[in-house]
């Protein structure tokens, strides 16, 4: 059996912990440390029809992050829920923060699916709602 099969909610839990915390920071050095050397973020907007922006290694997720930086700020998570299955995180949350260019506010409630695999995230899949 894999580890991806056999790894408790607790480890998930806590791999997504050490994750999360570090995507917040944009922590690309502590993102690097959850997740496999092919580690796929499908966003949840972007050109890449229908899948938004396809973001691969570790020099992709430094510029996605660097991206995302000039567009938001002051990003806070809330109303989050966190679900674990044999391979799979699934988590909803909600996010909120201001948009850079014209200071109107980012709200947006959104759900990532994450593959897990030998003990680490393969793919972080981002879908959102945007609240107008």
């Amino acid at each position: 059996m894999s580890q991806s099969m056999s790894q408790s909610e607790d480890e998930a839990m806590d791999l997504l912990r050490r994750f999360g915390k570090a995507f917040n920071r944009a922590d690309v050095d502590g993102i690097l440390a959850c997740v496999t050397e092919d580690f796929v973020w499908v966003q949840a907007t972007g050109p890449d029809a229908p899948d938004g922006q396809i973001v691969r290694g570790a020099e992709e997720v430094r510029q996605a992050l660097a991206a995302r930086a000039e567009v938001v700020r002051d990003v806070r998570f809330s109303e989050t829920e966190v679900h674990h299955a044999p391979g799979r995180i699934i988590g909803t949350f909600r996010a909120t923060g201001t948009y850079i260019a014209d200071g109107s506010a980012y709200d947006v409630r959104g759900v990532d699916i994450y593959t897990v695999r030998d003990g680490l995230i393969a793919s972080k899949d981002s879908y959102w709602k945007q609240i107008v």
